[in-house]
């Protein structure tokens, strides 16, 4: 029996390739041989182990849809999946251009307002949603946590105890500004919702250790809440694709705080994909137009413990 060929084409999955890998084993499940191609800026980056990297563009070169679009041409590319932030816009706006291509994100419009944390901010409270204070420089209460409107992996994150240091910032306008809470613990939400609107799992995971941004140990948590609030959000923003959703637990007060959406696979979503979620069989099963079903079995309390491991090049 023949096998089909997909070929799946990663924005920015520089370091995923746990994930690349998990990729390969839904396809395989199903029937399919998958070939990976990364789009990256450098060639040295670790998912050269197991994909074809492509060097390319930065997400704001004003030429990078177009070449995203040639490459993805040049390799015959069935799937496209952005895995960072600066890539799902990129990402909305190939998928107009390559209709023949799987592109599982949500719309532009949808994806610049998650990219900008005070867009995003203003959208939740105009939507109902439970987000932390949000402040303005005038109104401001201490302490308060600074956010970079655009960035992502916590990087430029500052929280001030006073006025005094929070005016000395520079460009307060390119900035969220929320109200700190010191006593809380953070929680993921990986999500999948078909092409159709329906959500077909969601799975809360605790954030235990984080370095750099990203999860390094994480364990998956049943608490309904939390999923029932997640379906509310997806569909309050027509959310499609992969959805990763950030919480913040204000242990004071049991209050369960939307943080930010990223409507992209997140780092670490390999937990719940291994605790029974199938995120990528999902991926690969709408890829080839075959029936999906929504999915509550995943297991409780399985958690992921993540290790370097190091990828040589040689000259």
């Amino acid at each position: 029996m023949n096998r089909r060929k997909l070929v799946v084409m990663m924005l920015g999955g520089a370091r995923r390739v746990s994930l690349a890998e998990l990729l390969k084993e839904s396809a395989n499940r199903l029937g399919c041989d998958v070939d990976l191609v990364s789009y990256e800026l450098m060639a040295e980056v670790p998912i050269a182990a197991v994909a074809k990297v492509e060097v390319g563009l930065r997400w704001t070169d004003p030429g990078v849809v177009d070449d995203i679009v040639r490459v993805a041409r040049e390799y015959e590319v069935n799937i496209l999946l952005p895995f960072v932030d600066g890539a799902i816009e990129i990402a909305a706006k190939c998928a107009e251009k390559m209709p023949d291509v799987f592109v599982p994100v949500s719309g532009y419009e949808t994806s610049q307002i998650m990219f900008d944390k005070v867009l995003a901010a203003e959208a939740f409270k105009k939507a109902g949603l439970p987000i932390p204070r949000t402040y303005d420089v005038l109104n401001a209460e201490m302490p308060a946590i600074a956010k970079p409107r655009h960035g992502s992996a916590s990087r430029g994150i500052k929280v001030f105890q006073n006025m005094e240091d929070l005016m000395h910032l520079d460009n307060l306008d390119d900035y969220l500004l929320q109200e700190y809470i010191e006593d809380r613990e953070e929680y993921t939400i990986d999500s999948y919702v078909d092409q159709d609107g329906r959500v077909l799992v969601c799975v809360p995971r605790l954030r235990i250790e984080v370095m750099g941004g990203e999860v390094t140990r994480t364990r998956t948590c049943r608490i309904p809440e939390l999923e029932e609030m997640s379906r509310k959000v997806i569909g309050a923003f027509n959310l499609r694709g992969p959805v990763t959703l950030q919480y913040l637990h204000d242990m004071a007060t049991g209050r369960y705080l939307l943080m930010e959406v990223n409507p992209r696979l997140g780092g670490g979503v390999v937990c719940s994909i291994h605790a029974g979620a199938p995120i990528t069989d999902y991926v690969i099963k709408e890829s080839l137009k075959m029936p999906v079903h929504e999915c509550d079995d995943w297991s409780n309390n399985t958690l992921m413990a993540r290790y370097q491991k190091e990828v040589m090049f040689y000259a």
